[in-house]
């Protein structure tokens, strides 16, 4: 096959990917708008009034939350009814590469990514009040749009360990007490000294971080947190790459 050809076929899978998700803003829309929401209730009605460093800690706090929902959501509730539906089974039939499928669930992830951050940044700096430089600016959307592929090789590894019908309900059980417990609802200094030894177990601890970091609100080791989140997006993959094997 030439690299035209297989150029073309992956572009072709993310267009059909993009497509697909597009039809159903039943899937799409609670996704997006779910942290938007939280943000507008939380972050600027309720804390409209506080410090200019508060507001872009908040800002920070809910795009990480925004951002790992496509990835948990996007992939793993996908994958789930796909795997039960038998839909994966014949995509692997096709004469496509074998990375095609995933690599149109990453795209389709990032775009998810990028349209919930450049919402609450149209939030945070309108509404909110939040004063934020035009490269801090592009520097937090571009840690959402990469942000968001740990949190893909997470819920494509959930997704092949649930049937589709529960696959809602078992992500949600990892994606709030997860947030909870990387100190995206409450700073981690609020929280008992357990959660907060615990914290750096959590990959929204360390995006959160490099958001803070994008914004000049932490000075800590922007490379540290940046290879914890690749050896967890390695990790993920690897497993999860594994048991999709199975269903080979």
């Amino acid at each position: 096959m030439s690299t035209r050809r297989v150029i073309g076929a992956y572009l072709a899978e993310a267009r059909s990917e993009c497509l697909r998700y597009m039809r159903a803003p039943g899937f799409m829309l609670p996704i997006i708008l779910f942290p938007t929401m939280f943000y507008l209730l939380f972050g600027v009605i309720m804390n409209g009034s506080a410090g200019a460093d508060t507001l872009r800690y908040l800002l920070v706090s809910y795009g990480v939350f925004g951002v790992m929902s496509p990835g948990l959501f996007g992939f793993g509730v996908s994958l789930a009814l796909e795997r039960d539906g038998g839909l994966l089974t014949y995509k692997r039939a096709l004469p496509m590469p074998p990375g095609a499928y995933l690599l149109g669930k990453m795209l389709m992830a990032m775009v998810a990514a990028a349209v919930v951050i450049l919402l609450l940044l149209a939030i945070g700096l309108t509404l909110g009040h939040v004063t934020l430089s035009l490269p801090q600016v592009a520097l937090m959307l571009l840690t959402g749009i990469l942000g968001v592929l740990p949190f893909c090789a997470l819920g494509m590894l959930v997704g092949t360990f649930i049937k589709g019908q529960g696959a809602p309900g078992m992500l949600n059980l990892v994606y709030l007490p997860m947030s909870f417990l990387s100190g995206l609802w409450v700073p981690l200094g609020m929280l008992p000294k357990a959660v907060q030894q615990i914290a750096p177990v959590w990959p929204p601890y360390h995006l959160h971080q490099l958001g803070l970091a994008a914004l000049g609100l932490e000075h800590g080791s922007v490379m540290m947190h940046f290879a914890m989140l690749l050896g967890f997006a390695g990790v993920f993959l690897f497993i999860a790459a594994r048991r999709l094997r199975r269903y080979g």
